[in-house]
């Protein structure tokens, strides 16, 4: 008897006597049946008729994508024949993402639907958009024009004789992506990296820096010296301006604020900055960013959003502790997931040390694609466990999620090599029980799997999986 090939593998498959066998494209029953969880589903295959059960929208539309993914495999010459199982199924985790990164490289609208398209197919729910950083804001917000007049421009250094391209997102582009995810059960989650990461907006908004320029949106990769200035209260204007954008722009609770790799030379340097330290009452100018993202994180909270940000914000001070409602996504190794769960704090977990900074080199060869920093097997991202031994609140863990920087990733056939099959490892990762994992069965699975990203016209790596 043939076995069903299906990616993420479900809790359980039964077989029984028989197989459906259908000329033409067969009808998909649903039933709506009372299920334990709001994603669980049941698929049954019987001689007279496929039936997909759930207790809940989302649930009904996980059973669907998995006969999708058994009708781009087994139809067949106009026919599709499959063995007689039940499946039940329902998620190991609820948050089970991906991010893309759109401010170093501008991806296309088109391109977008079809990566979200594709990794509904895998029960991926959370697509995080990163929107800004030094090289690109990507996003209108109608207080700060400036910020896709200018913001969005720069220098591309591979086509040094060609002029400076304009490129964001309009507020019809982003309710078209928000509408086309939620349409496939997928919720986008919006960055907006703060306070540093800030070139693109310091280019637009000379007045928000410690030493008023001149800036530029950034053409180089790297981390920069000049953030927003802590001692310019304009800050928190241009803030509110940025969160209600945010909010009327995307219905999702969390919002991702960024906080990552902040240099503190200006702040040391700036009298606006020391004259805040000191009004504060505290002690050193890296406790400023502890100040800016409790701030960040109330503002959120006033607008019913809860904020996300990298591992950096639990580096907090006594005076300005990161508020509990603050979720914490732990990219440099695992330790910064083991401290925030330990805090009470949610957590996502994406380490680079363990598969999940998709921009890395699949293989350690010079002809090998992508950034040179580490390596990210796809043994790497199906084996990363969320939740680690040291871990003492596991139901803090929320899950995990596949990043894709795009520093190198300058076009969307090199990022699709640089996704698949990656994220369908990370997918089975964070949806299948740990126990029913095994890096050989996903292989003969992934086999059958590479044909259906096939006839999506996915460009995949076909390489070894360690």
């Amino acid at each position: 008897m043939k076995e069903l090939s299906i990616i993420p593998k479900p809790v359980s498959i039964n077989y029984s006597d028989g197989e459906f066998c259908s000329d033409g494209m067969p009808l998909l029953n649903k039933r709506n049946i009372k299920l334990d969880g709001q994603e669980a589903y049941r698929l049954i295959i019987k001689k007279d008729g496929i039936t997909v059960e759930a207790s809940s929208e989302t649930g009904m539309f996980r059973g669907e994508q998995t006969f999708r993914q058994l009708m781009l495999s087994e139809f067949k010459d106009g026919k599709l024949i499959l063995p007689c199982a039940e499946i039940n199924d329902y998620p190991r985790f609820p948050w089970r993402g991906f991010m893309l990164d759109c401010s170093r490289y501008f991806y296309s609208v088109p391109f977008i639907e079809k990566i979200i398209d594709v990794l509904s197919i895998h029960h991926i729910n959370r697509f995080h958009w990163h929107l800004t950083d030094d090289q690109g804001w990507r996003f209108p917000v109608p207080e700060y024009p400036l910020l896709n007049e200018i913001g969005a421009r720069r220098q591309d250094r591979r086509f040094p004789w060609a002029s400076y391209k304009s490129e964001f997102y309009s507020e019809d582009d982003i309710r078209r992506i928000v509408n086309y995810a939620a349409r496939r059960h997928m919720e986008i989650i919006p960055e907006v990296d703060l306070p540093g990461h800030a070139s693109a907006i310091l280019a637009c908004y000379p007045g928000l820096g410690c030493t008023g320029g001149p800036y530029r949106v950034e053409d180089r990769f790297g981390i920069f010296e000049d953030v927003l200035c802590a001692g310019n209260d304009q800050i928190f204007d241009f803030f509110n301006a940025v969160f209600d954008t945010l909010v009327r722009l995307f219905p999702s609770k969390w919002v991702h604020i960024g906080g990552d790799e902040v240099l503190f030379n200006r702040w040391q340097e700036c009298p606006k900055c020391r004259k805040k330290l000191e009004s504060l009452e505290l002690e050193k100018p890296a406790d400023l960013q502890s100040w800016i993202t409790c701030s960040l994180v109330k503002m959120l909270m006033q607008r019913s959003r809860i904020a996300i940000g990298w591992d950096e914000i639990l580096e907090d001070t006594p005076k300005y502790k990161l508020p509990d409602e603050a979720v914490i996504m732990s990219w440099r190794g695992e330790e910064g997931g083991i401290k925030a769960s330990g805090l009470g704090h949610q957590v996502i977990m994406t380490p680079n040390t363990h598969g999940c900074y998709l921009d890395y080199k699949h293989l350690p060869e010079p002809e090998e694609t992508g950034r040179t920093l580490g390596l990210s097997t796809i043994e790497m991202g199906y084996s990363m466990n969320p939740v680690t031994a040291q871990m003492k609140e596991p139901s803090l863990i929320l899950g995990g999620q596949g990043n894709l920087w795009s520093e190198v990733i300058y076009a969307g056939k090199i990022a699709e090599y640089m996704i698949f099959p990656r994220m369908c490892a990370i997918a089975e990762n964070l949806w299948t029980p740990f126990e029913n994992k095994n890096l050989g069965d996903f292989s003969k699975r992934l086999d059958v799997h590479r044909h259906r990203l096939d006839k999506l016209g996915i460009n995949q790596y076909r390489g070894p999986l360690k």
